[in-house]
C-alpha cells in the first residue's frame, strides 16, 4: 500500500453505529497518522505467512487466497449497506484512513490479489522475494515514510525519499538473505522501490509484487 499522510495529521476515528455508509457515530476519540498506519501495516505483514504456506501446496495458498479475498468483498459490501460483519468490518472500519472516504476499501483486495499474482506468475525463489517485497518493503516505506518523510518525490501523489529509501533497504536486505546474491538483490529492491513509490494508490499491491517478482525471476 502507498505512503500514507505526514505523521503531523490527525484522524477521526470512524466506528460506533452502522448506517447507509458504515458507521455512521464516530467517537470522540482520535488517533495520529501514524498510529493508523501502524495497525495497517501490521495487518498488511501478515501476507509474509504466504510463502509458508505456499511450500507446503502453492494451489493450496493461492485457494486460502481467493476464499479471503471473497469472503473480505462480501463483507465490505454488507458494510456499506449497513450490515457489521464480525470482525471484518470492525477492521475494517479501525484501518480506515482519511482518503479511504465512505467507499470500498479496496487494499485487501489488491494486497491478496498481488500475492496470489506473485505465487501463480512465478517459481521460487522470485515468488517469495515478491510477496516479502510487499509484505515489508511496502509496510516500511509507509511506516517509515509517515513518521519521518519530510522531502516528498515530485509526480508521486506525496511519496517521501525516506519511504522509497526504506522500501529499497528492506528489499535488500532481505532478497540478499535469501539468495546471497549482491548485485541481483540490488536490482530487486531498487525496483520495487520504484514501483512502490508510483502514484498507484492501493494498486502499489499488484504492481509491486508482479514487477519485482518479474526481476526476481530474471536475475536469480
Amino acid at each position: 500500500m502507498a505512503q500514507a499522510a505526514p505523521a503531523g495529521r490527525i484522524f477521526r476515528v470512524r466506528h460506533g453505529r452502522y448506517g447507509m455508509y458504515g458507521a455512521t457515530e464516530p467517537d470522540r476519540g482520535t488517533r495520529s497518522a501514524t498510529q493508523i498506519e501502524l495497525f495497517r501495516k501490521a495487518i498488511h505483514m501478515a501476507i509474509a505467512a504466504v510463502p509458508t504456506i505456499a511450500a507446503l501446496d502453492v494451489l493450496l495458498a493461492a485457494g486460502l487466497l481467493g476464499v479471503g479475498i471473497v469472503i473480505y468483498i462480501a463483507a465490505e459490501q454488507a458494510r456499506l449497506t449497513g450490515t457489521r460483519v464480525a470482525v471484518i468490518s470492525d477492521v475494517t472500519l479501525l484501518a480506515l484512513r482519511e482518503r479511504d472516504g465512505r467507499g470500498f476499501v479496496l487494499g485487501p483486495v489488491t494486497l491478496g490479489l498481488g500475492a496470489m499474482l506473485a505465487l501463480l506468475l512465478y517459481p521460487e525463489p522470485a515468488a517469495s522475494v515478491a510477496i516479502y517485497a510487499l509484505a515489508f518493503g511496502d509496510s516500511a516505506a509507509a511506516l517509515v515514510g509517515t513518521a519521518f518523510g519530510r522531502i516528498r518525490i515530485p509526480y508521486t501523489g506525496g511519496k517521501t525519499v525516506a519511504g522509497s529509501a526504506a522500501c529499497c533497504a528492506v528489499v535488500l536486505a532481505i532478497t540478499l538473505r535469501m539468495t546471497g546474491d549482491v548485485a541481483a538483490a540490488l536490482a530487486v529492491a531498487v525496483a520495487a522501490a520504484l514501483l512502490e513509490a508510483a502514484p498507484t494508490r492501493d494498486y502499489d499491491n499488484l504492481m509491486l509484487p508482479v514487477g519485482a517478482g518479474l526481476v526476481a525471476h530474471y536475475v536469480l
